[in-house]
């Protein structure tokens, strides 16, 4: 048996910002000199990101990102990672119900049904956590089963699918909702650092859910999970990583990781596709975690697609930002929304190196 999508939500921050506008907020406590101010938005204007959205933002002309003031001297840090981790708390789940309510809905099962439930995220630990708040505020039954995948970055998606897969090829009964939230802008850091500056740029909040089944139970035309492939990337395991320290979490990406992904993912992934039946110009449809335009530039090279082929991807780095491990899933849910042919391959990168990929037919 396979996993199949019977539904998909998404949920964004009620305030969204420019682009623009982020580069002017952010200034105010990344910029250390009026030089590094005035490169800042041309910076930015490279990621090819138009707009993101934050849990941080309160819409106030005034104050719009009150959680991070001016910085007060070359000492001040920001806050610290009790504060931060303080308001992941109170963030993460109202925006992961939004998602989760969405996905239930459109899958047509009741939450009683759910069996088990996989929550992911990289940006924010409690415990309990945001599946014991969606478990209460879905109203799941109490011995609904939890696998919670935290740390794995951005693609902590295709890692849930993973485990959503295993159990409904397992469990012919399997009911399963998958929910991933992440809150990057809680990590924005003081103090212009060069290894903080693409994030800066970048990243963004958002919440993903699907719901699937094992796919006898599941329409002829739903989306299925057909295979699930690894590949930790040779030698280049600081080229991206995700540490906690004092004052947030700190995002490192290295200036090789797209000629990493360039050298070594055509290979693999050939391989891969081959065990799986198939060949690279067979697939159909790609949904590729947009690191960065680099990234997606870098895959694109490898593999020999065409920008057209990388649409969906294109369009939510544009109008959402990274977000980390929920981007995938708004990607998915805009080819699943547009009909888009199959097989369709998703493809995330994360601290390792690691490729991960996820097979649907």
């Amino acid at each position: 048996m396979a996993l199949a999508l019977l539904g998909m939500g998404t949920a964004l921050p009620s305030h969204r910002l420019s682009q623009a506008d982020a580069a002017e907020l952010i200034s105010r406590f990344f910029c250390e000199t009026p030089e590094q101010a005035r490169l800042l938005p041309g910076l930015f204007a490279r990621t090819e990101v138009q707009a993101r959205h934050s849990v941080l933002l309160n819409g106030s002309k005034d104050e719009p990102l009150p959680f991070y003031p001016a910085a007060g001297g070359a000492s001040d840090h920001g806050p610290t990672t009790a504060q931060r981790m303080q308001r992941y708390a109170a963030e993460a789940y109202p925006l992961a119900l939004r998602a989760a309510r969405q996905a239930l809905h459109q899958s047509q099962l009741s939450a009683g049904a759910i069996t088990h439930l996989v929550t992911i995220s990289c940006t924010g630990f409690a415990a309990p956590g945001i599946d014991v708040d969606l478990l209460r505020g879905l109203e799941l039954s109490p011995g609904v089963e939890r696998t919670h995948i935290g740390f794995m970055g951005c693609h902590g998606a295709l890692n849930g699918l993973r485990i959503a897969h295993a159990l409904a090829n397992a469990e012919a009964s399997a009911r399963i909702l998958l929910c991933t939230v992440e809150l990057c802008s809680l990590h924005l850091h003081y103090g212009w650092h060069a290894e903080s500056l693409v994030a800066h740029g970048l990243f963004a909040d958002g919440a993903a859910a699907l719901v699937g089944v094992a796919d006898a139970f599941a329409p002829e035309a739903a989306w299925k999970v057909a295979a699930t492939g690894s590949q930790l990337l040779p030698d280049c395991a600081d080229a991206m990583t995700w540490t906690i320290g004092d004052h947030g979490f700190a995002m490192t990406l290295s200036k090789r990781v797209p000629g990493l992904i360039a050298s070594h993912l055509r290979t693999w992934l050939a391989s891969w596709l081959e065990t799986n039946g198939l060949r690279i110009d067979e697939v159909a449809s790609w949904a590729i975690h947009p690191g960065g335009p680099r990234i997606l530039g870098a895959v694109e090279d490898s593999l020999g697609l065409s920008r057209q082929a990388t649409v969906a991807s294109q369009e939510i780095l544009a109008e959402c930002g990274n977000m980390s491990s929920a981007t995938l899933l708004f990607i998915l849910e805009r080819l699943r929304s547009r009909n888009a042919s199959r097989p369709c391959v998703a493809l995330g990168f994360g601290p390792g190196l690691v490729a991960e990929a996820v097979l649907f037919r």
